[in-house]
């Protein structure tokens, strides 16, 4: 596995371990991490901190984006993949869109290249997860 996923998937573990949900995101910029994050929304009671807005608040003004990837390890939702589409961020690599299909088609349509990698650990996770705590979920997908 790719050494970026990688350190999504453990974003998603150190937030499920925070009692949070298990979303983690890294931003990469010429073969480097320029930032990682992970969704806190519970953590921090704020209902915009999903895994990528973190990570790209963590990485800070960091001038354009147009040479970054960023990682996922869950199909970006509308609100981060409209934020992926107004840096100009050309390509998005996700672990998994089985458990929640996201803004792929949105991202595309905007010039954004998809990878999905239906990774089963990712899908196992949040499958567990959503199966624990639903209520988090469906809270968090703005569908409560």
């Amino acid at each position: 596995m790719d050494e970026f996923m990688r350190l999504a998937i453990d974003e998603a573990k150190k937030g499920l371990a925070e009692g949070g949900i298990p979303i983690g995101s890294v931003l990469i910029k010429n073969g480097e991490v320029l930032a990682t994050g992970h969704n806190k929304r519970v953590q921090e009671q704020n209902p915009i901190l999903h895994g990528e807005m973190d990570c790209l608040n963590n990485a800070g003004r960091i001038g354009s984006y147009k040479d970054t990837v960023i990682y996922s390890t869950l199909m970006p939702c509308y609100m981060c993949a409209g934020t992926i589409v107004q840096f100009n961020i050309p390509k998005v690599i996700v672990a998994e869109n089985k458990t929640f299909e996201g803004a792929w088609k949105f991202m595309e349509e905007h010039g954004v290249e998809v990878i999905n990698l239906q990774l089963p650990e990712c899908i196992e996770m949040m499958q567990q997860f959503i199966k624990d705590r639903p209520d988090l979920w469906w809270e968090d997908i703005g569908e409560l």
